[in-house]
């Protein structure tokens, strides 16, 4: 098992030092896509005559809008225009050649079949797709990896989701569902990670394919013994799925820089990768039009390359299943100056 160590709890624990796996295809890969996709995408950053500031995937905790009222708008969410292929041969497009795309975000609703929870796009939805299912048979004619995103602390659905234990006030959302379940003195953690969490990850593992790595995020609240049995069960079904280290407590295969973070130092021998996006969110929001010009992302994707940090870059699809026209633009821009990917 690959650990790394010694990294920011806000990276998720471990710096660079996986060089033990520095052959991987990661080092190779360079450049990929990631994409943040759920119910948030509905609302689209704002709420009852407001608009909120920062990621629009934080909408429900921002708002603070209470479970019933947020699930509602499944029964309206009919991305009729999702295009797995599309989406994939953008990808290929931009020179990318791994996709990690989220399976469940902090709003605890899956983006697959999950037979764990019905709280998911198939039971919960007039769409009744599951679009896990069609980007992994996408990916696997057109050659491109997949990687999904899962998070695997923060659950607002669940009264017992992890975040409960964090200090106030380090950011203007909570960390946890703190309006539903104000009581943070009856939450126990380890009952979502056993009710929910890691058979959801299961499924994942088992339902989808090869993965060519799981990417967490936010470890607040998951204890060293729950981040292992992760670790275990993703080697346990998927041997060569790597795990970045955002699992917590000085996991992983590979590091995850910090959110849009770019650094100076070269570390062409250890596996990192930066997360960043194109605009100033994550999640869809629609009146969010600060787009990096394709040279800018040229830039900084040489940048990274240089020295030796993948660059994940991020698109937001919309309320349909549109990826938004100005990112498709600028990524098929950076594809068509930079065609060999270097």
């Amino acid at each position: 098992m690959q650990t790394i160590s010694g990294q920011s709890q806000s990276e998720g624990g471990g710096s660079a030092g996986a060089a033990a796996i520095s052959n991987s295809w990661v080092k190779q890969a360079q450049f990929g896509m990631m994409i943040h996709w759920g119910l948030y995408a509905l609302p689209a950053g704002e709420w009852r005559g407001r608009r909120m500031p920062g990621i629009g995937e934080w909408l429900q905790s921002y708002f603070r809008i209470p479970n019933q009222e947020y699930g509602a708008l499944a029964g309206a969410f009919n991305p009729i225009l999702f295009d797995a292929e599309a989406w994939v041969q953008l990808a290929l497009d931009a020179g990318m050649r791994y996709l990690v795309v989220t399976s469940k975000h902090h709003d605890g609703f899956a983006m697959y079949h999950s037979r764990v929870d019905a709280y998911n796009i198939c039971d919960a939805t007039p769409f009744k797709r599951d679009v896990i299912a069609e980007l992994a048979e996408a990916c696997r004619k057109n050659g491109l990896k997949l990687g999904l995103y899962y998070s695997q602390a923060l659950d607002w659905h669940e009264q017992h989701g992890g975040g409960y234990k964090q200090e106030p006030g380090r950011r203007p959302m909570s960390w946890c569902n703190d309006w539903d379940f104000p009581d943070s003195s009856r939450k126990d953690y380890g009952l979502c990670f056993e009710k929910k969490i890691k058979p959801q990850v299961e499924e994942l593992l088992r339902n989808y394919g090869d993965l060519c790595l799981i990417w967490f995020d936010m470890p607040k609240t998951i204890s060293p013994e729950q981040s292992f049995e992760l670790f275990q069960l993703i080697k346990r079904y998927q041997p060569d799925c790597l795990v970045n280290t955002r699992i917590g407590n000085g996991l992983g295969d590979y590091r995850s820089m910090g959110d849009n973070q770019i650094p100076d130092e070269f570390m062409q021998d250890a596996l990192v990768e930066t997360p960043a996006t194109l605009n100033d969110t994550w999640g869809y929001k629609a009146f969010d039009q600060n787009w990096k010009p394709a040279e800018e992302v040229l830039r900084l994707k040489r940048h990274l390359q240089e020295r030796g940090v993948n660059y994940l870059l991020n698109v937001g699809p919309d309320y349909l299943g549109r990826i938004p026209a100005p990112s498709a633009d600028i990524l098929r821009s950076v594809g068509g100056a930079d065609p060999g990917g270097s």
